[in-house]
C-alpha cells in the first residue's frame, strides 16, 4: 500500500509517500480501506513534534472514511468511520491507502453523509461532545456562549448545543457566512474585538446580567480572561486550547465565590475506540440532518500530501482532505 509517512518531526516537507506491505489483520482487528481523510491542525502539530506519546517512523492521519477488507466477517464491505487520539500517533494513521484499527473501533458511517464528509466529522464533533456534552454537562434551556464558532470545533459545539435545545451566543472575529452551520443555529452573535470585560459586558447584557451557564472556549489562551469574566454563577468553562499564551492571571476570590468551573478536555486521550463509540451517539444527528459537516475546499492524492498540509498551514478556510 501507499501511505505518507514521516521519519524525523519538522515542517510538512519531513513527510514522504512511501511504499509499505499491505496489512494483515491481527486477531481482533480490521483492515479500512480509506476513501477519504482530512487533515487536521493537530496533524500539523503531530509532524512538527507537538504531541509527546508520538512513537516514528509513523503514519500521521486522525480522522477517516472508507470500507472493511478485512477482519471480522460481518463488516465485510461495511462503510465506516472513525478518529481516535492514538491514530496517527502511537499507531500508525489514515493517511494511506488502509488503516488497520480494532474491531471495536468500528463505526457505520451515515449513509446521509458522502465519504469525503465524513472525513472531516472527527476530531471536531468528537471535541465538541466531550466538552458540552460530557464535560460541561450543557442542558436544555441553559445558555452557552461560544468562543471561535467560526472555527471548526466552535461550529460543531454550536451545532450540537443547538441540538440539545440550549440558547447560542456565537464568538467570533467576524459574523459566520449566512447559511453557513454555524450562522443557522446560534440566536446572538458577539464580536472577539473588544477588551476582556467589553466582551464579558456583552454576553451579561445578552443574559439579562447573569452570563453565561457554558462557555465553551475553542481558542483559549488571549481568550480565557473574557472567557471566565462571562461565567454565570456556579458556570462552567471548557478549555480545549490556548492561542497565543499558554498562562493567564485570574481573580482566584472572584473564581471561587463565583464557584466557577474549569473544565478541560482533550480529544487526543481518547483512542480510535473510544471516539468510535462517540461516532456512534453522533450519527442519528447527521442522519437526520441536525448536524452538517463543515464545508470542504481542498481535495488532494497522496502524492500531494505535503500540499494538503501545506494548504492547512497556510489557514485555508474550509476542511482538507486527502483521497487516496
Amino acid at each position: 500500500m501507499r501511505a505518507l509517512r514521516f521519519d524525523r518531526f519538522g515542517d510538512p516537507r519531513v513527510l514522504s509517500l512511501a511504499e509499505l506491505p499491505d496489512p494483515v489483520p491481527g486477531d481482533g482487528e480490521a483492515v479500512v480501506a480509506v476513501r477519504a481523510a482530512s487533515v487536521n491542525p493537530s496533524d500539523l502539530k503531530n509532524i512538527a513534534g507537538q504531541f509527546e506519546d508520538t512513537t516514528l517512523p509513523r503514519i500521521p492521519g486522525r480522522d477517516f472514511a472508507g470500507v472493511v477488507i478485512d477482519g471480522p466477517r460481518n463488516w465485510a464491505g461495511v462503510e465506516v468511520w472513525g478518529t481516535g487520539g492514538d491514530v496517527g500517533f502511537t499507531r500508525d494513521g489514515s493517511h494511506a491507502q488502509t488503516i488497520t484499527v480494532p474491531a471495536a473501533a468500528l463505526a457505520c458511517k451515515p449513509e446521509r453523509l458522502s465519504f469525503e464528509e465524513a472525513a472531516t466529522v472527527g476530531v471536531n464533533f468528537v471535541t465538541g461532545w466531550l466538552g458540552a456534552v460530557e464535560a460541561a454537562q450543557l442542558t436544555k434551556g441553559e445558555t452557552i456562549a461560544v468562543f471561535g464558532v467560526s472555527g471548526g470545533v466552535g461550529r460543531a459545539v454550536a451545532q450540537i448545543a443547538h441540538a440539545l435545545g440550549a440558547h447560542v451566543i456565537g464568538l467570533a472575529r467576524a459574523h459566520p457566512a449566512d447559511g453557513s452551520p454555524a450562522a443557522t443555529v446560534i440566536d446572538e452573535f458577539v464580536a472577539l474585538d473588544g477588551a476582556p470585560q467589553d466582551i464579558a459586558g456583552q454576553i451579561k447584557q445578552l443574559t439579562g446580567g447573569r452570563g453565561a451557564d457554558v462557555v465553551y472556549d475553542a481558542v483559549g489562551g488571549v481568550t480565557t480572561p473574557a472567557a471566565l469574566a462571562s461565567l454565570a454563577p456556579r458556570g462552567r468553562l471548557v478549555v480545549i486550547s490556548a492561542v497565543g499564551t499558554r498562562t493567564v492571571q485570574t481573580d482566584l476570590v472572584a473564581l471561587y465565590r463565583n464557584e466557577s468551573r474549569v473544565l478541560g478536555c482533550n480529544s487526543a486521550r481518547y483512542d480510535v475506540v473510544e471516539s468510535g463509540a462517540r461516532l456512534q451517539r453522533l450519527t442519528p444527528f447527521f442522519e437526520s440532518g441536525q448536524f452538517t459537516p463543515p464545508p470542504i475546499t481542498g481535495r488532494y492524492g497522496l502524492e500531494h500530501g505535503q500540499d494538503a498540509y501545506l494548504a492547512v498551514e497556510n489557514g485555508i478556510r474550509g476542511r482538507v482532505v486527502i483521497c487516496p
